[in-house]
C-alpha cells in the first residue's frame, strides 16, 4: 500500500483527519493512479464491491467552492449505496455536504476507443435514469484548499450515494431544464436544474466516457454515474432530515441518525 493510501485509509477508518499527503502526485495522471489504490484500500474493507462512477466539479460552484477549473472522477461502493427512503448513521463522515445529482445506469459498455464518443453514443448505452443525493465528504483538515490532485486521490471527497426511483422513459425529458429542490428539516435550502452540470447530465456522463478512455478503461453495462450537483450544497447534521424534490422523476428521502 501507498504512503498515500496508507494515510486515508488510516483517516477515514480511525477517524483522524490529515493535513495534506504524504507524498504529493506529481500531476494529475499520478493522482488517478493513487486513487485506485486508495478505492482498493477502502473497498477492502468496507466489502462488495465498485457500483459505478460519481463525476465532481461539473457545477462552477462546486468548482468556486474547491478552486478547480473542471471536473473530476471518483468510485462509488456498493456498500456505500443505498436507495431511498434510508436513514444513514451519521459517524463514519468527518461532515456531510448533500448534493441533489441525476443519475444513470449504463446498460451498454463504453470501451475504450481512439475517438471520442459523442453525446448521443453515450445517450444510446444508458439504461436508467434516476435522481440522486451524493453525500460529500472529505478526510482532509481543510478539503476546499486541499487542490485538484488531493481530491482525486481521496476518491474525489466521496462519502455515500443515495438512488431514488429508476426511470425508463427518460428520452423525452429535458434534464436541462428540469427542477430539483433541496429540503433541509422542511424548509428549502437550494434549488437548481440540469443545467448546472456542464449545461446537461449527459455532458457529465460523456466527459467521463472520454476520460476514462484516456486512462485505458471505460464504463460498463450495470455502472451508476452520479454526474454533479445541480443546486448549490448544504451541510447536515445528526437527525437532519433531507429530501431532494425531482418534480415528475420523485423524491429521494435521506435522514441522519
Amino acid at each position: 500500500m501507498s504512503a498515500n493510501a496508507r494515510a486515508l485509509t488510516t483517516a477515514r477508518f480511525n477517524r483522524n483527519r490529515i493535513p495534506a499527503l504524504p507524498e504529493p502526485p506529481a500531476d494529475v495522471r499520478s493522482a488517478y493512479l493513487d486513487q485506485a489504490v486508495v478505492v482498493r484500500s477502502w473497498l477492502d474493507r468496507l466489502g462488495g464491491e465498485l457500483a459505478g462512477y460519481k463525476v465532481a466539479c461539473t457545477n462552477e460552484i462546486a468548482q468556486k467552492h474547491l478552486g478547480t477549473d473542471g471536473p473530476f472522477f471518483g468510485r462509488l461502493f456498493s456498500a456505500t449505496t443505498w436507495d431511498s427512503p434510508v436513514a444513514v448513521d451519521a459517524s463514519p463522515f468527518f461532515m456531510r455536504v448533500i448534493e441533489p445529482e441525476f443519475g444513470f445506469q449504463m446498460a451498454a459498455d463504453l470501451p475504450p476507443r481512439a475517438d471520442p464518443y459523442s453525446r448521443d453514443e453515450v445517450a444510446n448505452a444508458v439504461g436508467l435514469l434516476m435522481p440522486a443525493i451524493e453525500i460529500v465528504d472529505s478526510r482532509y483538515d481543510e478539503w476546499t484548499t486541499a487542490g485538484l490532485r488531493a481530491l482525486i486521490v481521496d476518491n474525489a471527497c466521496h462519502g455515500g450515494w443515495v438512488r431514488g426511483p429508476r426511470c425508463a422513459d427518460w428520452r423525452s425529458l429535458d434534464l436541462a431544464a428540469h427542477p430539483v429542490r433541496l429540503f433541509l428539516n422542511g424548509k428549502e435550502e437550494a434549488s437548481g436544474t440540469g443545467a448546472a452540470v456542464l449545461g446537461h447530465p449527459l455532458n457529465a456522463l460523456t466527459w467521463l466516457a472520454n476520460r476514462l478512455t484516456g486512462y485505458g478503461t471505460g464504463l460498463r453495462a450495470g455502472d451508476y454515474v452520479s454526474t454533479g450537483v445541480c443546486t448549490d450544497i448544504c451541510f447536515a447534521n445528526i437527525g437532519d432530515r433531507l429530501v431532494a424534490d425531482y418534480g415528475s422523476l420523485g423524491q429521494i428521502e435521506l435522514t441522519f441518525q
